[in-house]
């Protein structure tokens, strides 16, 4: 039996024409960092839910790939940066296979941003400030959660919670040892502007030979 009525569903017919903007060469920073900003910006002003919410890709040792919604926590010259639990999946395929992609999608600007990269630890004292930055119920939930493990309800974790406001009651939080961040170093920054006619901008800049170079792709 079909679970979406086709009456009242039609999911080939879910589609957009895109014509807010126009992404040409001419209008872009040859800094593809310089450029995520001005993207990232006007995304900020435009006051949309989560601007920083991106899907992280990942592949796990025997080639399985997956894929999450994380939070980007900053960004430099050298990449992306996100925080995460080391024994997660992310963090455990990232063990054995340092390379991640990360998609950012704007829906209301229609606008879409692709990296591809190396990924590294950053240091202990970045990892460091930007957990003291954390609110104290997020510190402790880094805590609380063996992230990815099998609970059987959630009673486990509001036990834990518990125990640990306990703990900490009236003193600092530590950062756990299993938790910190990544960088994202990125090989390929793409910039997709929607338009019409399925014809979309595609912008793609590549770092070979230590500088990035710009070529414009297909849609």
């Amino acid at each position: 039996m079909s679970l979406i009525d086709p009456k009242q569903t039609s999911i080939p017919d879910l589609r957009r024409d895109y014509r807010q903007q126009a992404l040409l060469e001419t209008g872009v920073n040859p800094n593809p960092i310089l450029q995520f900003q001005s993207w990232f910006e006007q995304a900020v002003q435009a006051e949309l839910p989560e601007p920083n919410a991106m899907t992280l890709g990942t592949v796990s040792a025997d080639s399985k790939p997956s894929a999450r919604m994380v939070l980007l926590k900053g960004f430099d010259q050298q990449g992306f940066v996100f925080y995460t639990n080391y024994l997660s999946r992310k963090g455990q395929d990232l063990a054995q296979r340092p390379w991640a992609a990360l998609v950012f999608w704007w829906a209301e600007l229609e606008r879409q941003v692709r990296i591809e990269g190396e990924v590294i630890k950053v240091s202990d004292q970045e990892t460091e400030a930007y957990f003291e930055s954390r609110p104290r119920s997020s510190q402790l939930g880094a805590w609380a959660s063996e992230q990815s493990q099998v609970i059987s309800d959630r009673n486990i974790l509001d036990q834990r919670l518990q125990e640990l406001e306990q703990k900490y009651q009236n003193q600092p939080i530590p950062r756990p040892p299993h938790w910190g961040g990544y960088r994202v170093n990125p090989h390929l920054i793409e910039f997709w502007q929607g338009r019409t006619s399925r014809l979309h901008d595609r912008l793609c800049y590549r770092y070979t030979d230590q500088q990035w170079t710009l070529e414009r792709l297909s849609p």
